[in-house]
């Protein structure tokens, strides 16, 4: 337990064990935040209504927007892999937009409508999911593997989606959400004085502290009605669960293609090593590295990092709680770009339609990577850090 202090603009405070940012505080927080969700979600509706990229080749012309290849894959028979692109794409920026509007807006103008916690709870867990920085990849890659056979130009899209991000880059910024948290209201823990065998519990959510009387066996947080716990329950036999399901489909996802491409000239398909060798042979080697590193390396180097912290903490280990800690926030933090394959395929799905001349089909494969991401984003999001420090604790906690 650390003791709040006042900060200046600009400042902000860290864990003295770990390093991690507690809080911060940004000048002008809630007028620069609400300016720049408006923008935000502006600039997001736009885009939405015109081509991300257009292809031309022999006569023909093709173009694609987001939701056009959405629905391309759901053609094709891939619905869980659209749904997943659909999520973090559309569902999610949009959710996270408006909830943002539904939040600000009404403290700007003193007002409290209902729900207001429960909604920018729900953004917080919802802003991993969202990944349209990790789909601007997606579509540099697809423009560099469709140079060599038709005549790409980016659309208007592509610019907004572009200026999108940075925009949301600077509201993620400006956002103090501790300031927010405070405006709703309610400040004080749920005891006003703590009681003979009271603990403390920390709530997931707001990150507000609670008295938890003695004997009481579940207690929500008085800030946003999360369920309080010590740590989360059965963190570690819920991860290893969902770490091991992402073990086995880590081969096919990398064995099987996860596309193919047809042509009056024949066929062809491609995994995801061998998109990485096409890029190199190509003389883009610079996003080869970076997508071999994104789909091939961050996979299996995050299924690594969550079976040592996993297996550490089942010992007992002592063993550099400081740089296992840090491994934790690299492995959670950087998951969500091994989805740059998953939006390369859609790009081509959705573009490369000019039968008979060539036409592109998802392939098994991406399902498998698919789900492969999604398995270690949630069992990463599952595991509890606290537990790397328990062993070292004079008091130890119980799982």
């Amino acid at each position: 337990m650390q003791r709040k202090v006042p900060l200046a603009p600009g400042q902000s405070a860290r864990c003295c064990r770990c390093g991690a940012q507690l809080y911060h505080a940004p000048k002008d927080t809630l007028d620069r935040t609400l300016a720049f969700s408006l923008a935000a979600f502006i600039l997001f509706s736009v885009a939405n209504l015109f081509p991300i990229l257009e292809l031309s080749i022999q006569g023909k012309h093709t173009e694609a927007t987001l939701l056009g290849a959405v629905l391309e894959l759901q053609k094709q028979g891939m619905g869980m892999m659209a749904g997943l692109v659909l999520f973090t794409t559309i569902v999610v920026p949009a959710m996270e937009l408006l909830g943002l509007l539904y939040v600000l807006l009404p403290l700007k103008l003193n007002k409290k409508p209902p729900g207001q916690a429960a909604v920018f709870r729900l953004i917080q867990v919802l802003r991993p999911w969202g990944m349209i920085e990790v789909l601007m990849l997606g579509i540099l890659v697809s423009l560099v593997k469709l140079a060599h056979m038709a005549t790409v130009q980016p659309g208007w899209s592509l610019w907004l989606f572009g200026g999108f991000i940075f925009v949301m880059a600077a509201t993620a910024a400006s956002l103090d959400s501790e300031e927010i948290w405070a405006r709703f209201g309610r400040r004080c823990p749920v005891a006003t004085q703590r009681n003979s065998g009271a603990g403390y519990l920390t709530c997931h959510a707001c990150g507000m502290l609670s008295y938890a009387p003695a004997g009481k066996h579940e207690q929500h947080c008085p800030r946003c009605g999360s369920v309080l716990h010590v740590r989360k329950p059965n963190s570690v036999g819920r991860c290893w669960s969902l770490l091991i399901a992402a073990m086995i489909l880590y081969v096919p996802a990398n064995v099987l293609p996860v596309m193919s491409t047809s042509s009056i000239v024949g066929a062809q398909v491609d995994t995801i090593m061998s998109g990485v060798i096409y890029l190199w042979v190509s003389g883009s080697w610079p996003l080869a590295l970076l997508v071999f590193f994104a789909s091939v390396m961050v996979p299996l180097l995050k299924l690594m990092a969550l079976t040592l912290l996993l297996v550490t903490v089942q010992t007992g280990s002592r063993w550099r709680p400081l740089d296992r800690t840090r491994l934790y926030r690299l492995t959670e933090k950087v998951g969500r770009w091994s989805m740059v394959d998953i939006f390369v395929v859609t790009m081509l799905v959705a573009l490369v339609d000019v039968r008979p001349l060539a036409a592109v089909q998802a392939g098994p494969g991406a399902i498998a990577f698919s789900a492969v991401v999604v398995l270690t984003m949630v069992a990463a999001m599952s595991f509890d850090p606290r537990l790397i420090w328990d062993s070292v604790q004079e008091n130890v906690h119980t799982r």
